[in-house]
C-alpha cells in the first residue's frame, strides 16, 4: 500500500497551488498551538523543492508564523487553562503538559530551544510554557532561534539535494513512512510500560 507516496504527491500538488504560501503560513501558525496538528514541514520541503530559489523565504515565512502561533499558544496556557483542561483530557495531553512543566523547572529555556528544533509537538511546549508563566521575551527569542534553525536547515538540505531529494524520497517513502510509525508506536509502548 502506498499511503505515503499518495500523501507526497498531495503536498507536491499543494505546493504547486498559488495559495501555497498562504497555506504555509497558515498551517505554521496553527500547528504551534492547535491539537492535535501536522508540522508545516510537510509544505516547506515540497514548496522549496518545486522553488528552490523561494526556499530560505518559505523557510523565514514558516519560522515568522510558528513563533507568532506559540506565543498564541503561550498565552492560552497562561489565561485560559480552565479551559482548554477538557480538550487536553480528551486528546490524552495533560499527562504531557504535565510532564512539560516539571522539564521546565529543570532545564528551563533550552525546552524550548529542544522543542522548536526537534519533531516533538512544538504546540505543547508553547502552551506548558504560559502555564508556567516562562519570561515571555526568552520564550519568544529560544523561539525564534529553534524554529529558524529547523525550517532554514531542511530549506537548505532541500536547495542542496534538490532533484536527488525529490527520487529519493519517492523511493523510500512509503518505507520511511511505515518505519516511523513502527517507531513512534514502540516508543509509546516503552512509555506506557515502564
Amino acid at each position: 500500500m502506498q499511503l505515503f507516496s499518495k500523501i507526497y504527491q498531495k503536498a507536491l500538488d499543494w505546493a504547486q497551488s498559488k495559495y501555497a504560501v498562504y497555506w504555509l503560513s497558515s498551517i505554521s501558525f496553527v500547528e504551534s498551538f492547535i491539537l492535535p496538528y501536522p508540522p508545516p514541514d510537510i509544505l516547506l520541503a515540497p514548496m522549496a523543492l518545486k522553488k528552490p530559489q523561494k526556499a530560505y523565504q518559505f523557510a523565514l515565512i514558516c519560522t515568522v508564523f510558528s513563533v507568532l502561533g506559540g506565543m498564541i499558544g503561550y498565552y492560552l496556557g497562561a489565561f485560559l487553562l480552565d479551559v482548554l483542561t477538557p480538550l487536553l483530557v480528551k486528546l490524552h495531553y495533560i499527562d504531557k503538559i504535565d510532564t512539560t512543566q516539571l522539564w521546565f523547572k529543570e532545564y528551563g529555556i533550552w525546552v524550548i530551544a529542544i522543542a522548536g528544533f526537534s519533531p516533538i509537538p512544538y504546540k505543547i511546549f508553547t502552551i506548558s510554557a504560559g502555564i508556567v508563566n516562562m519570561a515571555f521575551l526568552p520564550f519568544v527569542l529560544m523561539s525564534l532561534l529553534a524554529r529558524g534553525a529547523r525550517f532554514f536547515l531542511i530549506a537548505f538540505f532541500v536547495r542542496k539535494l534538490g532533484d536527488a531529494c525529490d527520487i529519493w524520497l519517492k523511493k523510500y517513502i512509503d518505507r520511511l513512512g511505515y518505519a516511523l510509525i513502527v517507531v513512534i508506536g514502540l516508543g509509546i509502548w516503552y512509555v506506557k510500560t515502564h
